[in-house]
Order: C-alpha cells, then structure tokens, then sequence
C-alpha cells in the first residue's frame, strides 16, 4: 500500500504549483491533482502583468502580496531557468496608466508602498511610448517603470518541469469530486472516478472550480467563474514596447512582438465561449491605443475563467471548521502577481515557520 503524501493539492494552475514548489522544497511528499493539464485554466489565459492594474485602488491585503512577489520574482525566475532550462520571460516593460482620475489616491499608495511614480503629460507621455496613438498621447498619465511581466503560459511550463523534479507526483485529468472528512478532519479526496486519494493534509487551489469543492462538505466560499476574453496580435518587434492601461484595457508586448490585449470581465458562471461581440471591442480599442496594431493579424482569440472573490482578496489559511483542510485560491485577477507571496504564506502556515507578512488578512 502505498505511503500517503504529506498533503495533497487540489488544482494544478499556477497557484497549486507555486504551493507545491513551496511545500516540496521545505520538505513535504506532495501531490497535486488537475481536472485537465496543469496550467492550461486562468493561468494559461492572463496577461502576466506583474503589478494589480490600479493597485491604488486595492486594499493593503492585496498590496502586501503584491510588494513581496515583486521583491522575489527576479530570483524565482532565475531559479527556474537554472532548475529547468526554460526562460518565463521576465520583461520589465514599464506601465503606463492613461487618463487616471485618482491622482492623490495613487501618490499617496506609492509613498506607502516605496513604488516609483510618475506623473506626466503631453510629450514625456509620447516619449515613454511613441506607439501610442496622437489622441491618447495628450492625455496625463501615470507611469510605473518597475512594472514587468511574465510569460505566463512558459511560467506554468517551467513550474511543471520543477515540481516534476522536485518529486511532486502530479494527476492531470483527473477531477476531485468531494473533499473526505472524518470527524471534523480531512483524511483525503474522492475524484470523480470513484477513487480515493489519502492525505492528512489537503490545500483546495481549484480556482473558479474551489466554491463547488467545498460546498461538497456543506460549506459555503464567495469564489465565482468571472470569464475574461483576449486577442493576440502577430506583429513585429517593437510595435509595443510599453504594458499600457487605458480605462481597463490593456495592452502587452511579448518579446517576439505579439501582442496581448484584454480583458473582458463578465459574469456568465462557468461558460467559456468566446464572443464575437467582445472581440470587436477589445479590437476596437486595441487599435485605439496603438493605431499600428491594424496593420497586423489577430492570431488568437479566447476566453478564461477567474476565480472572483469579494474584493478581490484571495483566501489563504487554515479552513476554520475543517482540521487539515487549507486554502488557496479567489486570487481574482492577480493571480501571476500575488502568486509566490500566497504560495510562500501558505507554506508558512502549513509548515509553522514565520512569515514576514501577516495572514490574519486572508484566513477564512
């Protein structure tokens, strides 16, 4: 009979993998189950932004995550390619904010936060990006020049290949159906082919999917499917050089000149198609932004699931009614940036070792 893990992991997106990364390299068995292939839900669909767009308009919950995920991706990333031979593309484009109305509101979280802003107009605007159209480039602006970014979907691919090395056994396709709770203590998981997985030790980081697991054992977490749609344009080196934001739009620039524009935030339950509707609109505005976009080809165009939480504060912690039962998920929008700082907190927790930022925040 095979020896239990240490604990067992319940989603396979960017989130579960970072808390398995954590766990494995603290020293736990772990196991980590996906309802499809790692890595292929929200965080396959996101932008890689590596800043909350408007983080001034956050909570300190979500800035606190935020600063310290900044602080440790460079060398994340580092140990990534070094552990694995892939590179994530950590790019530190810049943000620029366009036609931002809370002015004082943003100075006065960058002086809280120790982040660099400035505020600019007229021609610093169309210095900083020249791709910008004549329109927008008149428009007073917010710059953050520390924002970077990654490629998330080589991130999920160089997170696999690590905790595939780590020892981290990994189920995909394979889909957990109830949580096993005995006595007030979880003592494993049921898939949804009728086997059971043991563990004394359980972390639910199924994103949009987190809600309908525990509701499994008759509890209730405010998670919901919130579906975002992107393009992807085929364009040329440097036809973006700056992540730009313009009244919830934005648009990225990948190093080999693709070019992501989002998002679309809709509340349609667990229903992923992609709309015609949305992709004249975010094609529209695309264009808007940087007018030599309609030069180019839309290469792709799809829709992802987030897992939305009230406020957007993610839930991290002990689950309070069930011993050995931990959470991870409603990361909402931020998942690729608050992901290491929720993963290492988690961690912390599970382990009882300190952490530098509290959790009092995120336990539900």
């Amino acid at each position: 009979m095979l020896t239990p893990p240490d604990c067992l992991i319940i989603g396979g997106g960017l989130i579960g993998m970072l808390t398995a990364r954590e766990l494995a390299l603290a020293g736990l068995q772990v196991s980590l189950i996906e309802r499809g292939e790692t890595g292929r839900e929200s965080t396959w669909a996101g932008g890689g932004i590596l800043s909350p767009l408007y983080p001034w308009r956050y909570s300190n919950a979500i800035s606190d995550l935020a600063k310290y995920s900044q602080t440790v991706y460079p060398d994340l990333v580092q140990a990534l390619k070094e552990e694995t031979g892939l590179d994530v593309e950590w790019t530190q484009s810049g943000l620029l904010m366009l036609g931002c109305a809370d002015i004082e509101l943003a100075t006065q979280w960058a002086r809280q936060y120790g982040a660099e802003l400035h505020l600019i107009k007229g021609s610093d605007v169309a210095d900083i990006a020249p791709e910008l159209s004549v329109e927008l480039s008149q428009s007073e602006a917010i710059w953050l020049p520390k924002v970077a970014q990654v490629r998330n979907p080589r991130f999920a691919k160089a997170l696999r290949a690590s905790i595939d090395k780590l020892g981290v056994s990994v189920l995909t396709n394979t889909a957990a159906e109830k949580i096993i709770i005995d006595a007030g203590k979880v003592t494993g998981v049921k898939t949804t082919s009728g086997e059971r997985l043991l563990a004394n030790k359980v972390v639910l980081a199924g994103g949009a999917w987190s809600a309908g697991l525990l509701e499994s054992v008759g509890f209730e977490l405010p998670v919901e499917p919130v579906r975002g749609q992107m393009l992807l344009y085929k364009a040329q080196p440097d036809t973006v050089t700056r992540i730009i934001l313009n009244q919830d739009r934005y648009v990225i620039p990948r190093r080999d000149g693709r070019v992501l524009v989002g998002s679309t935030l809709e509340y349609t339950g667990f229903e992923k198609q992609t709309t015609n509707a949305a992709r004249i609109e975010l094609e529209a505005e695309a264009q808007r932004i940087v007018p030599a976009l309609a030069g180019f080809p839309i290469e792709a165009h799809w829709a992802g699931l987030r897992p939305g939480s009230p406020d957007g504060v993610p839930f991290i912690g002990a689950y309070r009614d069930i011993e050995g039962l931990y959470l991870n998920t409603g990361h909402f929008r931020n998942g690729v940036i608050l992901g290491p700082a929720s993963a290492a907190m988690l961690a912390s927790i599970i382990v009882d070792e300190p952490f530098e930022l509290s959790s009092a925040g995120y336990l539900y």
